[in-house]
């Protein structure tokens, strides 16, 4: 097949002149942004300030511009990594195609629609965009792309390279540098040896991973990646997380997750322990000698955090006493350390009340979950993301060392778990990334097997269509993801661009999985094939970490304020 910008009957395959389309188009889509900003500004400002009823009120236009910004972001993160690799001398064909590809389909939903769920497509009038507003987009890069980009011969070309190029980890270069592509590789294998051959049965069997698998990560220093070296820790970057979280979650996202709670217990203590607490506790989560859970979620709060109801009493030991309920704690039975918000100043009825604690329990079984007095719960059957299992935890004068108030300072709670938000929705989009890439790996080889009217269904073009598709967009989301993690490496603040990696990561991990079972028809839909899991586990990526709603809503509130 002719390609590398040569002629297929009236279309081309890599356009010519790529970059030059692409930079072309990237400020054609920040000028709409521009556009819609100041349109939904108007829409929620009142007496000279943004109101947060009124954004409530223009919810769809304001969680519409949140989407917006995130395509343009998305497009301006993918030219970025297309310049770096092009200076390098590794911009090949493969990654030609889905950056052409990218920008062809996100400036055409701009235009036309954004999908914020299935059922929800935003459309530019929703946020107060006129036809002289898109104007913009009438540049002869956007032009260019939008009708030549996402072809269906791009398409097929890219899915015939990726059937050539299947011993590659990833379908195309990252941009990422060696060390962190070695880790990568490191991690692959893992997950190929030790984790996809037995991961569906622990799905359908409802299992906990064992617990050789976590010690095996242990030692391979997965519980202490970002952990300062002073403290045990490897003291590797944000991105190094980003690596691993994404292949541990390719072999299986429960896997993937372990390292999660760890990654949020340690950020709580490093920006909010004392000196004393830090040397306690840092040591034993990096070696993961000590197991977190974080227990914050209510049953009548879910997001609405501020107002949690469980509360906490000073004895006349010192110690504090915790009673109330708590509900989707993960990995709560065999942990040693519950990272717990609770109220701790009476007749506060918001987030100033709250209060955070490093409650200590005793790790108990499968069987017998509850060890101590003053807690008990039951587990909470799910459909998927099985193999930590969750659970309700109820407290009923459950017992606190004084010196286990994180920081030792009360109603400071809320604003240290603001503080790891950044870091765990960055490793939820990566673990989005890896499910999404789990899809495309199952699919893809299920495609090529599976033979109907004399042919592999891969050779179908509606078939390999949606396999070329999952490809571009695990690569959108994977460069948004390292971005956030660069800023975060950075030490600068990226809870803007963090929300972005996740909100879209994890319609693009659902859609790779619902296209997947798609592919696999009547096959898809039994429990003994490995992407019926998938899917159920890619569907908690839009709810957890902030559901995709909220997520929409604090983007909005940033970019708006």
């Amino acid at each position: 097949m002719a390609h590398d910008g040569q002629d297929i009957g009236e279309q081309t395959i890599v356009l010519p002149g790529l970059l030059a389309h692409t930079a072309d188009a990237v400020p054609a889509a920040e000028q709409v942004l521009d556009r819609a900003k100041s349109a939904v500004r108007g829409m929620v400002t009142a007496d000279g300030k943004v109101s947060p009823a009124l954004i409530e009120e223009h919810q769809v236009a304001a969680h519409g511009l949140a989407w917006l910004a995130t395509y343009v972001e998305a497009l301006r993160q993918m030219q970025g990594w297309a310049e770096r690799l092009e200076s390098e001398g590794r911009f090949g064909e493969v990654e030609q195609l889905i950056l052409q590809i990218a920008f062809g389909e996100y400036l055409w939903q701009i235009y036309g629609g954004i999908p914020m769920s299935q059922g929800e497509l935003l459309r530019p009038q929703d946020i107060g965009l006129s036809q002289e507003d898109q104007r913009a987009l009438m540049a002869p890069g956007v032009m260019t792309l939008t009708q030549s980009g996402n072809t269906q011969a791009a398409r097929t070309r890219l899915v015939e390279l990726m059937q050539e190029r299947a011993a590659e980890i990833t379908v195309g270069a990252t941009g990422l540098d060696e060390e962190l592509e070695m880790i990568r590789e490191q991690f692959r294998r893992y997950a190929v040896e030790r984790v996809i051959p037995d991961a569906h049965e622990w799905h359908l069997k409802d299992e906990l991973i064992p617990m050789e698998i976590i010690e095996e990560l242990s030692e391979m220093g997965v519980f202490g990646l970002t952990i300062p070296e002073e403290f045990g820790g490897l003291g590797l970057s944000k991105a190094s997380m980003c690596v691993v979280s994404e292949e541990l979650s390719r072999g299986y996202i429960g896997v993937g997750s372990l390292g999660t709670r760890s990654e949020i217990a340690a950020e709580l203590i490093i920006a909010g322990g004392t000196d004393a607490q830090k040397e306690k506790w840092l040591p034993g989560l990096a070696s993961g000698e000590i197991l977190p859970t974080a227990v914050f979620t209510e049953p009548n709060t879910g997001s609405d955090l501020g107002s949690l109801r469980t509360r906490a009493a000073k004895d006349a030991n010192g110690n504090w006493v915790l009673n109330g309920n708590k509900t989707w704690i993960t990995h709560a039975a065999r942990t040693h350390v519950m990272t717990v918000l609770a109220r701790t100043i009476p007749d506060t009825t918001d987030y100033r009340g709250l209060s955070m604690f490093l409650a200590e329990k005793t790790p108990g079984t499968d069987e017998e979950p509850w060890q101590d007095p003053g807690i008990s719960g039951g587990e909470i059957e799910v459909l998927g993301y099985r193999g930590m299992k969750e659970y309700t935890v109820n407290f009923d004068d459950f017992e606190v060392s004084g010196e286990n108030l994180l920081g030792e300072a009360e109603g400071q709670g809320f604003k240290q778990l603001m503080q790891t938000f950044e870091s765990a929705r960055i490793q939820t989009a990566a673990r989005a990334i890896g499910v999404a890439q789990s899809a495309l790996d199952i699919s893809m080889q299920y495609a090529q097997d599976r033979k109907q009217f004399g042919k592999s269904l891969i050779d179908f073009p509606r078939v390999s269509g949606k396999l070329a598709m999952m490809a571009v967009e695990i690569m959108v989301a994977r460069q948004l993801t390292y971005f956030s993690a660069r800023e975060k490496d950075e030490d600068r603040r990226c809870d803007l661009e963090a929300g972005m990696a996740k909100l879209l990561g994890a319609r693009v991990a659902w859609a790779a999985a619902d296209n997947g079972l798609q592919i696999h028809g009547g096959n898809g839909f039994a429990l003994e094939y490995a992407i019926s899991r998938v899917l159920c586990d890619a569907r908690i990526l839009n709810i957890f970490e902030g559901a995709a709603e909220i997520q929409a809503q604090v983007i909005a509130r940033r970019l708006l304020g």
